[in-house]
């Protein structure tokens, strides 16, 4: 076996760091760290599901660069890098029914170029998993020795198994070719730059009750989810990243709370009039979701800091402008609503 290891950034240069998906939600919050961490980004999107309004306020930077590029395709960059962080991939249910088979590619060959790219430049490589490899889960919480319950053929499954098949990628990665991997599993995060009407809870929530329009529950709203700011995310990803551990680790809120609770909780946060409706629940919808992440406290020291009202009212504040002007979902877009995502 190849047990090629691999550098890290010269204690003379800025490290560099490539970012897939880094016009996307989460992608832009991490370009906006590192860059203020001090080192030199390059952002690669495909502008699918990103948006280059997410990261225009870096215009002219020299630490920064975009290139527009499919991930899924060959990746060729100039010069060193440090440091490969792969958040490439639609992130919410309405785009896993318009997109399933870009979501499957981008989790399978994505996480191959990106690795390919990393093993090339002799980079650390984090992949930006999430909590569905855990399925509905059977256990609660979720710890990261749990294996998962995920149906492959319901119609989160190409999200599902795109992401466990990455996971198995970096593994394979690690063990064959000594490749430094980081796997991070991302609970459901919120904050400004979501899409307003994602299909993700905390934008259809936020859009229904700023619109003062009914807001949908599914099932009878005592499915439970934990709620993590984006800020907080990140940090997370980036300790990951600078530390030793190379299996995965959760990082999200662990702080518990039933969809209904948080349904009144926007309607109390946006002062809005709209009234909660009920709707049959969408097959595979996890009934409980909460991580534990106790791993991430022994090892990174790290802890969540914003607490949910103070997310809530950046988000919302983010969002207020764009509520009034926004259209009305596709069929497919209310048929995803329900399912939460990260």
């Amino acid at each position: 076996m190849n047990r090629k290891r691999t550098r890290g950034p010269s204690p003379a240069k800025p490290p560099v760091s490539v970012v897939t998906g880094g016009a996307g939600f989460l992608g832009s919050h991490l370009v906006d760290l590192l860059l203020a961490r001090g080192h030199h980004v390059v952002a690669l999107d495909n502008l699918v599901t990103g948006s280059v309004d997410n990261i225009a306020h870096h215009a002219g930077d020299p630490n920064f660069r975009f290139v527009k590029q499919d991930v899924t395709e060959f990746l060729f960059l100039a010069g060193p890098v440090d440091f490969v962080w792969h958040f490439a991939s639609p992130a919410s249910p309405i785009d896993y029914l318009e997109l399933p088979i870009q979501t499957l590619k981008v989790g399978s060959l994505g996480t191959h170029k990106a690795l390919g790219l990393a093993k090339h430049k002799g980079a650390r490589f984090l992949l930006a998993s999430t909590s569905e490899v855990y399925g509905d889960p059977l256990v609660h919480p979720q710890r990261e020795d749990y294996w998962g319950n995920v149906n492959p053929i319901g119609p989160r499954g190409c999200y599902d198994e795109a992401k466990r098949f990455a996971e198995a990628m970096t593994m394979a990665y690690h063990n064959e070719h000594g490749l430094e991997t980081r796997i991070i599993r991302i609970f459901n995060t919120y904050g400004p730059r979501m899409r307003l009407n994602d299909g993700r809870v905390v934008p259809s929530f936020i859009g229904s009750a700023l619109r003062h329009q009914p807001v949908t529950v599914y099932g009878d709203g005592s499915q439970t989810r934990s709620f993590c700011y984006c800020s907080d995310l990140v940090e997370g990803a980036y300790r990951l990243m600078m530390s030793d551990e190379h299996l995965p680790v959760n990082i999200g809120n662990p702080t518990e709370l039933t969809v209904l609770e948080f349904a009144r909780s926007v309607i109390r946060a946006t002062g809005s009039r709209s009234r909660i409706v009920f709707r049959p629940l969408p097959q595979d919808d996890p009934k409980q979701r909460r991580p534990d992440t106790s791993r991430a406290e022994r090892l990174l020291g790290w802890r969540p800091q914003v607490p949910l009202e103070q997310g809530l009212e950046r988000t919302i504040a983010w969002f207020r402008p764009a509520a009034p002007a926004s259209g009305r979902a596709t069929n497919k877009r209310k048929a995803a609503a329900g399912m939460s995502k990260t």
